[in-house]
């Protein structure tokens, strides 16, 4: 039993970020029904290679994209855009605690579906819109994804290396992280929304938006605009605020070195063989040190380069020096640490046999996660949840498969 066992969520999110958002309520265990168009369904269904796999090796038709943000739905293939389709959702959403969806500004509000429409049957909804940029504001009604939101949102401009170095530009980053962070921000608003309908016994509406969830988790570099008035450079793999503290070339590799305070780097020193550098008036506070990054970086990577990066990671981390490998992602899964959190998952599949996931990383003492079911095939549980929720019968559901409604 999950810490929201009993709480019914609608979501009618597609792509990454009301999904996410959604497979955590489902990972808490809420009980979430995913609907979706009869044909094709999620756009990320289709989103591969890679696919899933079947115990003999053929491809699947469920692509890994959609498998890694659906974990624990019902899908529920519907066409709402005909009368018939958007009163199943209504109906639906009558008996629901959470509605989540991403459509375009102003798109279910035409089908009869926006809050105050289903607000009016169900004050105690909690009703959540992820968009591009917003439900008000000039580009309100503008499209966007992921990519082009770290470029608006300032990511861009401080990922990469500076442009006076080879390789230098503007970079975005290897996992659609505003996608992900807006559904993040979509979750911990719906969470607070249900704590406080305990009290008022209502309802209400979230907007939420790529944009202003990536302005949002600027973060340091954000306060350090801010406070200055200068917008901060792209320092590659080092950090703007903290010297050192990035990637240094190893005899046979690389190393993240992560010196966090004054002590730190004490003791880095002493590793290194370089006790006479922490007491040196350059270098000995933080603020020193980044004021001359230029001239400690190089003296720090010709001795880095000395030895492998395991002789490192071992002596560093005996002496309590923050440093990692910098692991592909193959080499995160046989990291020892993440099998033992048991980081990743299988769960049996009807297409594939089993498939694989990462849990969610939150981990509760009473009311622990239970992974209860594998990203659904499209439509799986159409017939079940119609009949469980809206007591339609056989009947009643040959009748709306044969005109198309349902799938």
């Amino acid at each position: 039993m999950g810490p929201l066992s009993g709480i019914k969520v609608l979501d009618l999110s597609r792509i990454l970020a009301g999904p996410w958002a959604t497979q955590a309520l489902a990972d808490f265990g809420a009980e979430v029904i995913k609907i979706e168009r009869p044909e094709g369904g999620d756009d990320t269904r289709s989103w591969g290679p890679p696919y899933l796999r079947s115990p003999d090796g053929r491809e699947t038709r469920e692509a890994a994209y959609f498998a890694s943000t659906n974990r624990g739905k019902q899908s529920v293939a519907i066409d709402f855009s005909r009368p018939e389709g958007r009163d199943i959702v209504r109906r639906l959403a009558e008996r629901a605690d959470i509605f989540v969806e991403n459509f375009k500004v102003g798109g279910l509000a035409r089908m009869g579906l926006a809050y105050p429409d289903l607000a009016a049957l169900n004050p105690r909804l909690i009703y959540c819109s992820i968009s591009a940029f917003g439900q008000t504001g000039p580009a309100a009604a503008v499209p966007g994804y992921d990519a082009m939101i770290q470029g608006m949102g300032g990511l861009m401009s401080v990922t990469g290396l500076p442009d006076d170095e080879p390789g230098g530009g503007p970079q975005k980053t290897g996992i659609a992280v505003s996608d992900l962070m807006a559904g993040m921000y979509a979750l911990a608003a719906i969470l607070g929304a249900l704590y406080e309908r305990e009290h008022s016994g209502l309802g209400q509406f979230i907007d939420v938006a790529l944009l202003d969830s990536q302005v949002a988790w600027l973060a340091n570099q954000g306060l350090n605009y801010l406070a200055t008035g200068r917008a901060p450079a792209r320092h590659g793999n080092a950090h703007p605020n903290i010297v050192p503290y990035q990637s240094f070339v190893t005899a046979d590799g690389y190393l993240m070195l992560a010196v966090g305070n004054d002590r730190q780097f004490e003791k880095f020193c002493e590793v290194a063989g370089l006790r006479g550098l922490s007491g040196d008036p350059r270098f000995a506070t933080n603020a020193a040190r980044v004021a001359h990054r230029t001239t400690l970086v190089p003296m720090l990577q010709a001795i880095i380069r000395e030895r492998t990066t395991r002789a490192w990671l071992e002596t560093l981390t005996g002496a309590q020096v923050p440093c990692g490998p910098i692991n592909d992602i193959a080499q995160v899964f046989d990291e020892p640490q993440v099998k033992h959190r048991a980081m990743r998952i299988d769960l049996p599949h009807p297409s594939a046999g089993t498939v694989p996931g990462i849990r969610n990383p939150a981990l509760f003492s009473r009311t622990a996660l239970e992974y209860r079911a594998p990203p659904p095939l499209l439509g799986q549980h159409t017939d079940d949840v119609l009949s469980a929720h809206l007591g339609l019968g056989g009947e009643d559901l040959a009748r709306l498969r044969g005109a198309g409604i349902i799938r």
